[in-house]
């Protein structure tokens, strides 16, 4: 594939999908993108560490190749434009992707490029593992307690951006058919939007779910939704999620009602416990009784607050990894924001991409270079070298640079 501004490796072969199943060579092409803000130092220090663990996990018999592929503002001064096509067919291209933090305006300006692309790619699942590593800042008694993987739909809920300025011609039709039609009743004059739910969204959502808690020997699934309240969209979302494990996955699955009346509370073997939990008892129960829940499938804006809220309770978005992912391309990315007043300054944490860069490995079925990486930083932030944020938060913490940690990292897998 012909590129204007892209620029393939010299080596390498690009990871392809066969028979249903992702095909990772050896020596794979990843993209890259380096984000803005602090997205160029924080990329910088953490290519070296997935570099070195991979190095240090296989001995120089795998290596990734890196291929940069512009968005946001780096993007806007090669191509006049924030998200170019050719990204996106890049994205495509090689599969596997992983991206720093882009900046997205509030309040108007350009839509986020992160909600575009995770739409022009069909990246319904966001994913989003939390845990605690020892030594981490956190706020709880027991953050170890919290060790839970998050998937959100990513397509529709808000995310499908159906909305309308209060005063706009296309507000007032719609708020006139609402009245006039369907006979509802609100406040002339408001800004309206759609939350747009499908049987098909929810359950390739809640399948891909499932599937994770199967493969990775997790006890629970839990339906989060405000279906109390929104009876046919999100309360849709939680029935749709049990008739999904009813009838494909009904002899490894098993409700938390059917636990109880029939096995006493007793988890058979095998079986993974399907349940639901409303979304604002299900924010009180991750602080109270974390260790309860092990995947979480919701929709898109519980699990935009469910997500950011949990990882404050093991350090913060900081260090809090995500992933977004199709049936096979995934684009993984930095869960914070670009920080611009930090940009350049070579202080950030890198810990959300670096970790970040762990599903990636993970992704690609490089299990010991991903715990390479997780082992090091558990012995580095045991020796309380960090960067500022939590340089502020430890006592006798050594506070270092964006590199040095990157470099401190790497020495301690020699």
């Amino acid at each position: 594939m012909d590129y204007q501004h892209i620029r393939l490796p010299a080596g390498g072969e690009k990871i392809s999908v066969r028979d249903g199943k992702l095909r990772v060579p050896d020596e794979p092409v990843v993209g890259y993108v380096e984000g803005d803000g602090i997205g160029p130092d924080i990329m910088r220090a953490a290519l070296r560490v997935w570099d070195a663990a991979v190095a240090k996990a296989y001995g120089g018999s795998r290596k990734i190749h890196w291929c940069e592929i512009f968005l946001g503002e780096k993007a806007g001064m090669l191509y006049g434009e924030a998200f170019p096509d050719e990204a996106v067919r890049a994205f495509e291209d090689f599969v596997v992707s992983i991206k720093g933090p882009l900046t997205t305006p509030v309040g108007g300006g350009m839509r986020s490029i992160n909600v575009s692309l995770r739409q022009t790619l069909d990246l319904y699942a966001c994913v989003r593992p939390v845990r605690h590593f020892p030594g981490v800042p956190s706020p709880l008694r027991h953050p170890e307690a919290v060790d839970v993987v998050i998937f959100r739909e990513n397509t529709e809920d808000v995310y499908a951006g159906v909305e309308y300025s209060a005063g706009s011609p296309e507000a007032f039709k719609l708020e006139r058919f609402l009245k006039q039609e369907l006979k509802a009743d609100f406040h002339e004059g408001s800004a309206l939007g759609v939350k747009p739910v499908s049987e098909f969204g929810s359950k390739r959502l809640i399948r891909k779910a499932i599937r994770y808690a199967l493969d990775h020997g997790r006890k629970s699934v839990a339906l989060m939704h405000k279906g109390n309240i929104m009876k046919f969209t999100e309360g849709a979302f939680r029935n749709w999620g049990y008739e999904l494990a009813r009838t494909e996955f009904a002899g490894q699955t098993i409700t938390e009602e059917e636990l109880n009346r029939f096995h006493g509370g007793k988890q058979p073997d095998g079986k993974i416990v399907i349940k639901d939990r409303i979304a604002d008892i299900m924010f009180q129960q991750m602080l109270l009784r974390p260790e309860e829940f092990d995947v979480i499938a919701t929709l898109n804006l519980n699990g935009d607050y469910l997500s950011d809220a949990v990882a404050a309770e093991v350090g913060g978005v900081g260090i809090a990894p995500g992933g977004n992912i199709g049936d096979f391309i995934a684009v993984f990315e930095a869960t914070h924001g670009s920080a611009p007043k930090y940009a350049g300054q070579d202080k950030a944490n890198p810990g959300s991409l670096l970790f970040s860069g762990v599903m990636l490995l993970e992704y690609l079925g490089w299990h010991e270079a991903a715990k390479t990486v997780e082992n090091a930083y558990s012995a580095v932030v045991g020796q309380k070298i960090v960067t500022y944020d939590f340089a502020r938060q430890m006592e006798g913490a050594r506070e270092v640079k964006t590199s040095e940690f990157a470099e401190a990292l790497v020495a301690a897998m020699g």
